[in-house]
């Protein structure tokens, strides 16, 4: 009997080790891109944030796809993130409620797949882009979903909204670099208003997924620096301090 349980545990185990790394394959195979997929890679996450801004798109029509239901109206809707989620999963993922809930799957299925495939998928009548995005950007945006999404349940804990990378190491690339613009409290730059200030640490605490996106591929229209260059232990580090960072 104790065998067996011993020959369970270690079951298991290897079960768990195997999820572990097909789900990190990804970040894994950020390290083998070069020259210009990697800044493909780079353009489709911000691409993948606001395309429409990023791309000087000028939309005023709901997406003719996204639900009738649902509550978001106009250009947002075009988004990627708007139904696929910061978390890349969804109607499974931080979008399962709330006024973002479309009911619309996530991108996980598509790591690694290859990126000719995914822009057939991103041409389709359902997505129903056009000749609103170029050659080159639909490229981008289809490197980005093979090869540049995360499981973030694996490194931000669901519950407590907490990011499992260190804060002190995450304070030092945060003071060395990301400072200059948002100050050495995160407060420099407000995202909304003086009656409703966000700052830093305000979204990094109630959405580590979007701050995670950040770090990691830069802000659409804005200098931020994607720091997808650095390894994702040290872009976990930045977004747990972060989430150290005041709220208001």
């Amino acid at each position: 009997m104790k065998e067996l349980k011993l020959y369970l545990v270690v079951l298991c185990s290897i079960v768990i080790t195997l999820l572990v790394i097909a789900s990190t394959g990804s970040a894994d195979k950020i390290e083998q891109l070069t020259g210009m997929m990697f800044v493909r890679l780079a353009e489709g996450g911000i691409l993948y944030d606001n395309w429409p801004a990023e791309l000087r798109v000028n939309i005023k029509k709901t997406h003719p796809s996204y639900p009738a239901e649902s509550k978001i109206k106009g250009v947002n809707t075009w988004r990627c993130k708007e139904c696929h989620g910061w978390d890349y999963k969804g109607k499974s993922g931080d979008y399962f409620k709330g006024s973002h809930y479309t009911g619309i799957k996530g991108i996980r299925d598509y790591v690694n797949q290859d990126p000719i495939e995914i822009v057939k998928i991103l041409k389709d009548d359902t997505h129903a882009f056009g000749d609103m995005i170029p050659e080159n950007a639909y490229d981008a945006l289809a490197i980005f979903v093979s090869y540049g999404q995360i499981d973030v349940d694996l490194y931000i804990d669901r519950a407590s909204k907490t990011s499992i990378g260190d804060l002190s190491n995450g304070g030092r690339i945060y003071l060395s670099t990301c400072t200059k613009c948002h100050g050495n409290d995160g407060k420099d730059i407000n995202f909304k208003d003086e009656k409703t200030p966000e700052y830093i640490g305000t979204v990094a605490k109630r959405n580590p997924w979007e701050t995670l996106h950040n770090i990691r591929w830069g802000h659409p229209v804005t200098p931020m620096i994607p720091l997808v260059f650095l390894d994702l232990k040290a872009q976990l580090d930045v977004l747990a301090f972060c989430q150290a960072l005041p709220e208001n």
